[in-house]
């Protein structure tokens, strides 16, 4: 499992309005269709994208975001009559294990736009992965249900609904950033972490372990 985060370039609030969040929905729904990417979760800000997705071994991941960050930067580009870079030059990937963690960073893009202070709660924002849970669409949703459930360990649509409403309920007071999900290379338990660290050679300083705090339990 991957949380992949893309800021606009500079920070410019690229994203500010609904339309262009939406245009850059319509193209991860093309991704979805044309590669298989399986979306986890997602939340499309101001200036920068959320997505969790899992990783199906076919190369899926990278032509996906080319193809959902150059549509949206051409559209853009093209309505505004603009020209320069619309995304930094690189996205960031953190490696996500699939336990509560999951669950965690489920829920940490949920309250993304609450952290900024622009909403008192994430169904609230209109691109979001949130609000397709919460209300599912009935055509062009990205959120891959039949994925999320199992590794969530829930059986239906509604236990998933509530098990993410009660996990938002629970941390919507507790909305400190943590760059661990945006800036590490792999979050999870202690064996997770060295696996990763082993596997991508990469040294002790580019991985992060984050635990389960006395402050952030499961509801379930």
């Amino acid at each position: 499992m991957w949380h992949i985060t893309h800021r606009c370039h500079e920070k410019n609030l690229l994203l500010k309005f609904s339309r262009d969040r939406r245009r850059w929905r319509h193209w991860l729904f093309v991704a979805c269709r044309r590669y298989g990417l399986s979306v986890l979760n997602y939340i499309a800000t101001s200036n920068h994208v959320h997505l969790l997705v899992a990783d199906r071994g076919r190369g899926e991941i990278a032509p996906s975001m080319q193809l959902v960050a150059g549509r949206t930067a051409q559209e853009f580009n093209a309505r505004k009559c603009r020209r320069g870079a619309f995304w930094e030059d690189r996205y960031h990937a953190t490696a996500v294990q699939t336990d509560m963690h999951l669950l965690r960073c489920i829920t940490y893009i949920d309250l993304n736009m609450v952290r900024a202070g622009v909403v008192a709660h994430p169904g609230e924002w209109d691109v979001s992965g949130y609000s397709e849970i919460q209300r599912p669409w009935q055509r062009k949703g990205v959120i891959d249900f039949g994925r999320l459930g199992p590794l969530l360990g829930v059986t239906c649509h509604g236990e998933l609904a509530a098990l993410q409403e009660a996990q938002v309920s629970a941390q919507i007071g507790l909305t400190v950033r943590d760059p661990s999900w945006t800036e590490a290379v792999a979050v999870g338990d202690e064996a997770y972490v060295n696996l990763l660290r082993r596997d991508l050679r990469v040294s002790s300083t580019g991985v992060r372990e984050i635990g389960i705090s006395t402050n952030w339990l499961p509801t379930r």
